[in-house]
């Protein structure tokens, strides 16, 4: 997990390998904060590929210090 505080819009979407990398974690980790509810995940309706908000990015950071 990165030390500084993440560099995101809230308004922004961002898909699983950019979250990874806003907060320096691998991608099974990102899987398992999100099946244990820490971090909310969204589908897009079209595809149906996870996106995770600028918002809840920034939420999710600031809970694990």
């Amino acid at each position: 997990m990165t030390a500084e505080e993440p560099k995101v819009t809230e308004t922004g979407r961002y898909n699983v390998t950019e979250t990874c990398a806003i907060l320096g974690v691998h991608r099974n980790t990102l899987r398992r904060y999100t099946e244990l509810g820490q971090i909310k995940v969204g589908f897009r309706r079209t595809s149906a590929r996870k996106f995770y908000t600028g918002k809840d990015i920034l939420k999710f950071w600031r809970a694990t210090l």
